[in-house]
Protein backbone atom coordinates (compact mmCIF):
# COMPACT_ATOMS: atom_id res chain seq x y z
CA UNK A 1 0.00 0.00 0.00
CA UNK A 2 1.14 3.47 -1.02
CA UNK A 3 0.86 6.05 2.06
CA UNK A 4 1.61 10.10 1.53
CA UNK A 5 1.82 12.01 4.80
CA UNK A 6 1.44 15.72 4.46
CA UNK A 7 2.01 17.94 7.14
CA UNK A 8 2.99 21.79 7.84
CA UNK A 9 6.87 22.24 7.84
CA UNK A 10 6.92 23.31 11.74
CA UNK A 11 8.81 20.59 13.81
CA UNK A 12 5.89 20.27 15.85
CA UNK A 13 3.63 19.49 13.14
CA UNK A 14 5.77 17.18 11.82
CA UNK A 15 8.07 15.26 14.06
CA UNK A 16 5.02 13.49 16.52
CA UNK A 17 3.83 12.20 12.47
CA UNK A 18 7.36 10.54 12.23
CA UNK A 19 7.21 7.42 14.32
CA UNK A 20 4.23 6.49 12.54
CA UNK A 21 5.73 6.57 9.26
CA UNK A 22 8.79 4.54 10.25
CA UNK A 23 6.06 2.02 11.70
CA UNK A 24 4.24 1.73 8.21
CA UNK A 25 7.53 1.51 6.20
CA UNK A 26 8.38 -1.63 8.61
CA UNK A 27 5.19 -3.02 8.37
CA UNK A 28 5.84 -3.32 4.45
CA UNK A 29 4.28 -0.14 3.42
CA UNK A 30 5.38 2.34 0.82
CA UNK A 31 6.00 5.77 2.32
CA UNK A 32 6.11 9.88 0.74
CA UNK A 33 6.07 12.93 2.55
CA UNK A 34 4.76 16.00 1.26
CA UNK A 35 6.10 19.10 3.11
CA UNK A 36 8.58 22.05 3.14
CA UNK A 37 12.46 21.58 2.04
CA UNK A 38 13.38 22.09 5.41
CA UNK A 39 12.81 18.62 6.42
CA UNK A 40 14.81 17.17 3.34
CA UNK A 41 17.75 15.52 5.66
CA UNK A 42 15.63 13.76 8.75
CA UNK A 43 13.58 12.37 5.65
CA UNK A 44 16.81 11.01 4.02
CA UNK A 45 17.60 9.58 7.96
CA UNK A 46 13.90 8.25 7.70
CA UNK A 47 14.35 6.40 4.20
CA UNK A 48 11.31 8.59 3.34
CA UNK A 49 11.07 10.35 -0.28
CA UNK A 50 10.15 14.05 0.23
CA UNK A 51 7.54 15.47 -2.16
CA UNK A 52 8.43 19.29 -1.69
CA UNK A 53 6.19 22.18 -1.57
CA UNK A 54 6.23 23.66 -4.75
CA UNK A 55 3.36 25.97 -4.77
CA UNK A 56 3.07 25.98 -1.14
CA UNK A 57 4.35 28.65 0.67
CA UNK A 58 6.96 27.23 3.26
CA UNK A 59 5.99 28.34 6.80
CA UNK A 60 8.70 27.40 9.40
CA UNK A 61 9.64 27.94 12.67
CA UNK A 62 12.41 30.37 11.98
CA UNK A 63 11.09 32.38 8.86
CA UNK A 64 7.39 33.54 10.09
CA UNK A 65 8.80 36.88 11.15
CA UNK A 66 10.81 37.34 7.87
CA UNK A 67 7.48 36.91 5.85
CA UNK A 68 5.04 38.39 8.01
CA UNK A 69 7.23 41.70 9.79
CA UNK A 70 4.06 42.86 11.31
CA UNK A 71 3.33 39.72 12.84
CA UNK A 72 5.55 41.05 15.55
CA UNK A 73 3.22 43.53 16.65
CA UNK A 74 0.27 41.79 17.06
CA UNK A 75 -1.24 40.05 20.82
CA UNK A 76 -4.37 37.86 21.73
CA UNK A 77 -6.89 37.34 19.45
CA UNK A 78 -5.35 39.72 16.77
CA UNK A 79 -2.13 37.39 16.84
CA UNK A 80 -4.52 33.86 16.59
CA UNK A 81 -6.06 35.49 13.33
CA UNK A 82 -3.83 36.87 11.90
CA UNK A 83 -2.13 32.96 12.47
CA UNK A 84 -5.41 31.47 11.51
CA UNK A 85 -5.36 33.45 8.08
CA UNK A 86 -1.96 33.39 6.33
CA UNK A 87 -0.23 30.82 7.96
CA UNK A 88 -3.04 28.12 7.69
CA UNK A 89 -5.78 29.05 6.06
CA UNK A 90 -3.77 30.98 3.12
CA UNK A 91 -2.18 27.60 1.64
CA UNK A 92 -5.10 25.36 0.75
CA UNK A 93 -5.88 25.64 -2.45
CA UNK A 94 -1.93 25.44 -3.03
CA UNK A 95 -1.42 22.13 -0.63
CA UNK A 96 -3.98 20.70 -2.89
CA UNK A 97 -2.32 21.28 -5.94
CA UNK A 98 0.45 19.89 -5.31
CA UNK A 99 -0.94 17.00 -3.69
CA UNK A 100 -2.83 16.37 -7.20
CA UNK A 101 -0.02 16.92 -9.03
CA UNK A 102 2.39 14.50 -6.72
CA UNK A 103 -0.46 12.24 -6.85
CA UNK A 104 0.65 11.09 -10.45
CA UNK A 105 4.03 9.88 -9.45
CA UNK A 106 3.14 8.89 -6.21
CA UNK A 107 -0.32 7.24 -6.54
CA UNK A 108 -0.96 6.91 -2.86
CA UNK A 109 -3.81 4.80 -1.66
CA UNK A 110 -4.40 6.74 1.65
CA UNK A 111 -3.35 10.00 2.97
CA UNK A 112 -2.02 10.77 6.01
CA UNK A 113 -2.44 14.44 6.45
CA UNK A 114 -1.81 17.22 9.49
CA UNK A 115 -4.91 18.79 10.71
CA UNK A 116 -3.58 22.45 10.09
CA UNK A 117 -3.45 21.83 6.61
CA UNK A 118 -7.43 22.22 5.80
CA UNK A 119 -7.13 20.19 2.68
CA UNK A 120 -9.22 17.40 4.10
CA UNK A 121 -12.31 17.72 1.76
CA UNK A 122 -10.38 18.68 -1.06
CA UNK A 123 -8.11 15.33 -0.89
CA UNK A 124 -11.38 13.23 -0.30
CA UNK A 125 -14.37 14.60 -1.58
CA UNK A 126 -12.44 15.50 -5.36
CA UNK A 127 -9.40 12.99 -5.42
CA UNK A 128 -11.80 10.10 -3.92
CA UNK A 129 -8.75 9.13 -1.22
CA UNK A 130 -9.30 7.48 2.33
CA UNK A 131 -7.55 10.61 4.31
CA UNK A 132 -6.65 10.21 8.18
CA UNK A 133 -6.61 13.49 9.91
CA UNK A 134 -3.69 13.74 12.01
CA UNK A 135 -4.03 15.93 15.09
CA UNK A 136 -0.77 16.85 16.79
CA UNK A 137 -2.23 19.53 18.96
CA UNK A 138 -5.37 18.94 21.37
CA UNK A 139 -8.41 18.02 20.32
CA UNK A 140 -10.08 21.19 18.20
CA UNK A 141 -13.55 19.48 17.60
CA UNK A 142 -16.35 21.64 18.73
CA UNK A 143 -18.40 20.13 21.83
CA UNK A 144 -21.68 21.74 23.97
CA UNK A 145 -19.36 21.20 27.01
CA UNK A 146 -16.22 22.21 25.73
CA UNK A 147 -14.95 25.33 26.10
CA UNK A 148 -13.96 28.07 23.64
CA UNK A 149 -10.92 28.21 21.12
CA UNK A 150 -8.12 30.21 22.51
CA UNK A 151 -9.01 31.72 26.15
CA UNK A 152 -7.71 29.16 27.95
CA UNK A 153 -10.47 27.96 29.46
CA UNK A 154 -11.71 24.89 31.77
CA UNK A 155 -14.54 23.42 32.14
CA UNK A 156 -17.09 25.99 33.43
CA UNK A 157 -18.59 25.28 36.70
CA UNK A 158 -21.41 27.83 37.00
CA UNK A 159 -23.79 29.90 34.82
CA UNK A 160 -21.63 32.75 35.25
CA UNK A 161 -18.96 31.05 33.26
CA UNK A 162 -21.11 29.31 31.63
CA UNK A 163 -22.07 32.69 29.91
CA UNK A 164 -18.70 34.54 30.26
CA UNK A 165 -17.64 31.09 27.79
CA UNK A 166 -20.58 31.59 25.27
CA UNK A 167 -19.76 35.11 24.91
CA UNK A 168 -16.17 34.47 24.15
CA UNK A 169 -17.05 31.45 21.83
CA UNK A 170 -19.06 34.02 19.64
CA UNK A 171 -16.29 35.85 19.93
CA UNK A 172 -13.55 32.97 18.49
CA UNK A 173 -16.12 31.88 15.88
CA UNK A 174 -17.20 34.89 14.46
CA UNK A 175 -14.21 37.37 14.64
CA UNK A 176 -10.89 35.36 15.33
CA UNK A 177 -11.56 32.87 13.30
CA UNK A 178 -13.69 34.83 10.40
CA UNK A 179 -10.57 35.96 8.58
CA UNK A 180 -9.47 32.31 8.17
CA UNK A 181 -13.11 31.10 7.31
CA UNK A 182 -13.80 33.69 4.34
CA UNK A 183 -10.41 32.40 3.00
CA UNK A 184 -10.96 28.87 3.16
CA UNK A 185 -14.63 28.89 2.04
CA UNK A 186 -13.15 31.10 -0.92
CA UNK A 187 -11.00 28.50 -1.85
CA UNK A 188 -12.87 25.35 -1.61
CA UNK A 189 -16.02 27.88 -3.35
CA UNK A 190 -13.09 27.88 -6.73
CA UNK A 191 -13.47 23.75 -6.66
CA UNK A 192 -16.78 23.91 -6.25
CA UNK A 193 -17.27 22.81 -2.93
CA UNK A 194 -20.15 24.00 -0.49
CA UNK A 195 -18.74 24.13 2.90
CA UNK A 196 -21.81 23.75 5.51
CA UNK A 197 -22.81 27.25 7.35
CA UNK A 198 -22.78 25.84 10.51
CA UNK A 199 -20.02 24.59 12.47
CA UNK A 200 -16.63 26.16 12.49
CA UNK A 201 -13.41 25.69 10.48
CA UNK A 202 -11.47 23.73 13.11
CA UNK A 203 -14.14 21.44 12.60
CA UNK A 204 -13.49 20.12 9.17
CA UNK A 205 -10.57 18.01 9.14
CA UNK A 206 -12.77 15.50 11.68
CA UNK A 207 -15.81 16.46 9.43
CA UNK A 208 -14.07 15.16 6.31
CA UNK A 209 -11.75 12.28 7.38
CA UNK A 210 -12.24 8.80 7.38
CA UNK A 211 -10.57 8.53 10.85
CA UNK A 212 -8.60 11.28 13.32
CA UNK A 213 -5.54 10.40 14.88
CA UNK A 214 -5.61 12.32 18.12
CA UNK A 215 -2.24 12.77 19.86
CA UNK A 216 -2.11 12.53 23.69
CA UNK A 217 -4.30 10.40 26.02
CA UNK A 218 -8.12 11.18 26.15
CA UNK A 219 -7.38 12.16 30.27
CA UNK A 220 -5.57 15.06 28.33
CA UNK A 221 -8.36 16.46 27.23
CA UNK A 222 -11.88 17.87 28.52
CA UNK A 223 -14.68 16.05 29.05
CA UNK A 224 -16.93 15.95 26.14
CA UNK A 225 -21.28 15.54 25.51
CA UNK A 226 -20.66 14.35 22.26
CA UNK A 227 -17.98 11.66 21.45
CA UNK A 228 -16.82 11.20 17.68
CA UNK A 229 -16.11 7.77 16.87
CA UNK A 230 -13.35 8.36 14.15
CA UNK A 231 -11.52 10.38 16.89
CA UNK A 232 -8.48 7.59 18.39
CA UNK A 233 -6.71 8.76 21.08
CA UNK A 234 -3.64 6.90 20.77
CA UNK A 235 -0.92 8.30 23.42
CA UNK A 236 1.71 10.34 23.11
CA UNK A 237 3.20 10.48 19.50
CA UNK A 238 7.09 11.39 20.19
CA UNK A 239 9.59 12.44 17.33
CA UNK A 240 11.21 9.02 16.33
CA UNK A 241 14.56 8.45 17.79
CA UNK A 242 17.01 6.57 15.06
CA UNK A 243 18.95 3.90 16.81
CA UNK A 244 21.91 5.33 18.85
CA UNK A 245 20.81 9.04 18.29
CA UNK A 246 19.21 11.43 21.64
CA UNK A 247 16.32 13.63 20.31
CA UNK A 248 16.44 17.14 20.66
CA UNK A 249 14.25 19.07 22.13
CA UNK A 250 14.22 21.28 18.79
CA UNK A 251 16.32 19.69 15.75
CA UNK A 252 16.39 16.02 16.54
CA UNK A 253 20.20 16.08 15.97
CA UNK A 254 22.61 13.46 17.86
CA UNK A 255 23.90 15.17 21.25
CA UNK A 256 26.23 13.22 23.59
CA UNK A 257 25.02 12.70 27.24
CA UNK A 258 26.37 15.18 29.63
CA UNK A 259 27.53 14.69 32.92
CA UNK A 260 25.20 16.73 34.50
CA UNK A 261 26.13 18.76 37.96
CA UNK A 262 24.58 16.81 41.00
CA UNK A 263 21.99 18.43 42.93
CA UNK A 264 18.73 17.80 45.13
CA UNK A 265 16.38 19.10 42.09
CA UNK A 266 16.44 19.53 39.14
CA UNK A 267 14.14 22.13 37.18
CA UNK A 268 13.93 22.04 33.22
CA UNK A 269 13.46 25.23 31.36
CA UNK A 270 12.27 26.01 27.45
CA UNK A 271 10.29 28.65 25.65
CA UNK A 272 9.29 26.43 23.05
CA UNK A 273 10.92 26.28 19.43
CA UNK A 274 8.62 28.83 17.88
CA UNK A 275 8.19 31.86 19.92
CA UNK A 276 11.98 31.61 21.79
CA UNK A 277 13.04 35.15 19.93
CA UNK A 278 11.81 36.90 22.55
CA UNK A 279 13.62 35.49 26.22
CA UNK A 280 12.26 38.10 28.77
CA UNK A 281 8.72 36.45 27.81
CA UNK A 282 9.78 33.20 29.95
CA UNK A 283 13.55 32.24 30.07
CA UNK A 284 14.69 35.02 31.73
CA UNK A 285 11.56 35.20 33.89
CA UNK A 286 12.34 31.69 35.23
CA UNK A 287 16.08 31.92 35.84
CA UNK A 288 15.70 35.13 37.96
CA UNK A 289 12.78 33.07 39.86
CA UNK A 290 15.38 29.23 40.43
CA UNK A 291 18.68 30.82 40.08
CA UNK A 292 19.28 31.13 44.37
CA UNK A 293 17.15 27.69 44.51
CA UNK A 294 19.43 24.35 45.56
CA UNK A 295 18.63 22.83 42.56
CA UNK A 296 20.64 22.49 38.93
CA UNK A 297 18.48 24.50 36.46
CA UNK A 298 18.92 23.31 32.58
CA UNK A 299 17.76 25.90 29.92
CA UNK A 300 17.53 24.89 26.07
CA UNK A 301 17.36 27.90 24.39
CA UNK A 302 15.88 26.60 20.72
CA UNK A 303 19.94 27.59 19.10
CA UNK A 304 18.61 31.39 20.17
CA UNK A 305 21.07 33.71 22.68
CA UNK A 306 22.55 30.95 23.93
CA UNK A 307 26.33 32.32 24.77
CA UNK A 308 24.26 35.78 26.05
CA UNK A 309 22.31 34.04 28.59
CA UNK A 310 25.18 31.72 29.81
CA UNK A 311 27.30 35.14 30.24
CA UNK A 312 24.15 36.79 32.19
CA UNK A 313 23.84 33.41 33.90
CA UNK A 314 27.39 32.15 35.22
CA UNK A 315 25.92 30.12 38.06
CA UNK A 316 27.40 26.71 38.70
CA UNK A 317 23.78 25.23 39.16
CA UNK A 318 22.78 26.96 35.82
CA UNK A 319 23.22 24.98 32.46
CA UNK A 320 22.70 26.76 29.32
CA UNK A 321 22.49 24.47 25.76
CA UNK A 322 21.06 25.38 22.91
CA UNK A 323 19.17 21.51 22.48
CA UNK A 324 19.37 18.89 25.01
CA UNK A 325 18.04 15.75 25.36
CA UNK A 326 14.58 15.85 26.80
CA UNK A 327 13.39 12.59 26.90
CA UNK A 328 16.50 11.56 28.98
CA UNK A 329 16.98 15.20 30.87
CA UNK A 330 13.14 14.66 32.32
CA UNK A 331 13.84 11.19 33.68
CA UNK A 332 15.41 13.38 36.58
CA UNK A 333 13.85 16.62 36.31
CA UNK A 334 11.44 17.63 39.29
CA UNK A 335 9.64 20.02 37.49
CA UNK A 336 9.64 21.30 33.98
CA UNK A 337 9.12 24.84 33.22
CA UNK A 338 7.80 25.59 29.90
CA UNK A 339 5.55 27.68 28.05
CA UNK A 340 3.21 25.05 26.79
CA UNK A 341 3.74 23.05 23.55
CA UNK A 342 2.04 20.04 23.00
CA UNK A 343 4.85 17.89 22.50
CA UNK A 344 6.71 19.22 25.29
CA UNK A 345 3.74 18.66 27.31
CA UNK A 346 3.21 15.30 26.37
CA UNK A 347 6.93 14.53 26.91
CA UNK A 348 6.71 15.51 30.27
CA UNK A 349 3.87 13.66 31.13
CA UNK A 350 5.37 10.31 29.77
CA UNK A 351 8.07 10.74 32.27
CA UNK A 352 5.84 11.56 35.28
CA UNK A 353 7.31 14.96 35.18
CA UNK A 354 4.68 18.16 36.50
CA UNK A 355 4.59 21.56 35.02
CA UNK A 356 4.50 25.13 35.57
CA UNK A 357 3.14 26.44 31.87
CA UNK A 358 3.02 29.70 30.94
CA UNK A 359 2.03 30.90 27.27
CA UNK A 360 -0.69 31.90 25.07
CA UNK A 361 -0.51 31.78 21.84
CA UNK A 362 -0.16 29.39 18.86
CA UNK A 363 -2.56 28.02 21.06
CA UNK A 364 -1.05 27.00 24.17
CA UNK A 365 -3.43 28.52 26.50
CA UNK A 366 -5.79 25.63 25.51
CA UNK A 367 -2.87 23.20 25.91
CA UNK A 368 -2.22 24.70 29.73
CA UNK A 369 -6.16 24.86 30.41
CA UNK A 370 -5.87 21.24 30.16
CA UNK A 371 -2.72 20.82 32.30
CA UNK A 372 -4.31 22.75 34.89
CA UNK A 373 -7.45 20.62 34.89
CA UNK A 374 -5.81 17.68 34.80
CA UNK A 375 -4.42 18.56 37.45
CA UNK A 376 -0.59 17.54 36.95
CA UNK A 377 0.67 21.49 36.89
CA UNK A 378 0.30 25.18 37.52
CA UNK A 379 -0.99 27.08 34.67
CA UNK A 380 -0.01 31.04 35.44
CA UNK A 381 -2.26 32.09 32.12
CA UNK A 382 0.00 34.88 30.48
CA UNK A 383 2.97 35.44 28.17
CA UNK A 384 5.38 37.66 30.72
CA UNK A 385 5.15 35.46 34.05
CA UNK A 386 6.97 37.25 36.74
CA UNK A 387 9.39 36.02 38.87
CA UNK A 388 7.92 35.65 41.90
CA UNK A 389 5.21 34.17 40.33
CA UNK A 390 7.49 31.10 38.79
CA UNK A 391 8.84 30.48 42.10
CA UNK A 392 6.06 29.98 44.08
CA UNK A 393 4.59 28.07 41.56
CA UNK A 394 7.65 25.91 41.55
CA UNK A 395 7.76 25.90 45.01
CA UNK A 396 4.09 24.87 45.60
CA UNK A 397 5.07 21.81 43.26
CA UNK A 398 8.29 20.72 45.16
CA UNK A 399 6.60 21.23 48.48
CA UNK A 400 3.60 19.17 47.53
CA UNK A 401 3.97 15.33 46.61
CA UNK A 402 0.13 15.03 44.84
CA UNK A 403 1.60 17.20 41.62
CA UNK A 404 4.04 14.27 41.67
CA UNK A 405 1.82 11.55 41.83
CA UNK A 406 -1.53 12.92 39.20
CA UNK A 407 1.62 13.52 37.00
CA UNK A 408 2.96 9.61 37.52
CA UNK A 409 -0.72 8.13 36.68
CA UNK A 410 -0.91 10.02 33.54
CA UNK A 411 2.76 8.61 32.74
CA UNK A 412 1.09 5.21 33.55
CA UNK A 413 -1.82 6.08 30.89
CA UNK A 414 1.21 6.95 28.43
CA UNK A 415 2.64 3.84 28.98
CA UNK A 416 -0.44 1.47 28.59
CA UNK A 417 0.37 0.70 24.68
CA UNK A 418 2.41 1.59 21.95
CA UNK A 419 0.75 4.60 20.57
CA UNK A 420 2.73 4.78 16.84
CA UNK A 421 2.05 1.29 16.61
CA UNK A 422 -1.73 1.74 17.01
CA UNK A 423 -1.74 4.75 15.22
CA UNK A 424 -0.66 2.60 12.16
CA UNK A 425 -3.19 0.51 12.86
CA UNK A 426 -5.60 3.29 12.62
CA UNK A 427 -4.30 4.49 8.81
CA UNK A 428 -4.85 0.49 7.74
CA UNK A 429 -8.16 0.29 9.08
CA UNK A 430 -8.87 3.89 6.96
CA UNK A 431 -7.68 1.64 3.78
CA UNK A 432 -9.68 -0.96 4.24
CA UNK A 433 -6.43 -3.65 5.59
CA UNK A 434 -7.68 -4.34 8.62
CA UNK A 435 -11.11 -4.66 10.16
CA UNK A 436 -10.21 -3.66 13.70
Amino acid sequence: MKILFASQAIDGHFNPMTGVAVCLKERGHEVAWYTGPVFSQKLRELDVPLMPFKRAIEHRADNLFELYPERAKLKGPRAIGFDGEKIFASNVSNFFEDIRELEQDFSFDVAVVDSSMFVHRLVSHLMGKPLVNFVAIPNMESDPQVPPLFFGFKPPRNAVERSVQAAAGVLSDKVILRPAGLSYRRQLAAYGQNVPKRGRLTDEPYNTSKAVIQTGPEALDFPRRNRNPAVHYVGALLPYRLPGTAAQASGDEAQVAEPWPQYPRTLLVTQGTVDNVDQDKLIVPALEAVKDMDALVIVATGGRGTEALKSRYPQPNIVVRDFVDFANVLDFTDVFITNGGFGGVQLSLSKGVPMVVSGINEGKSDVNARVEYAGVGISLKTERPRPSRIAKAVREILSDPAWRARAGNMRDQFAAGDPAAVAAGVVEKAAGLRAE
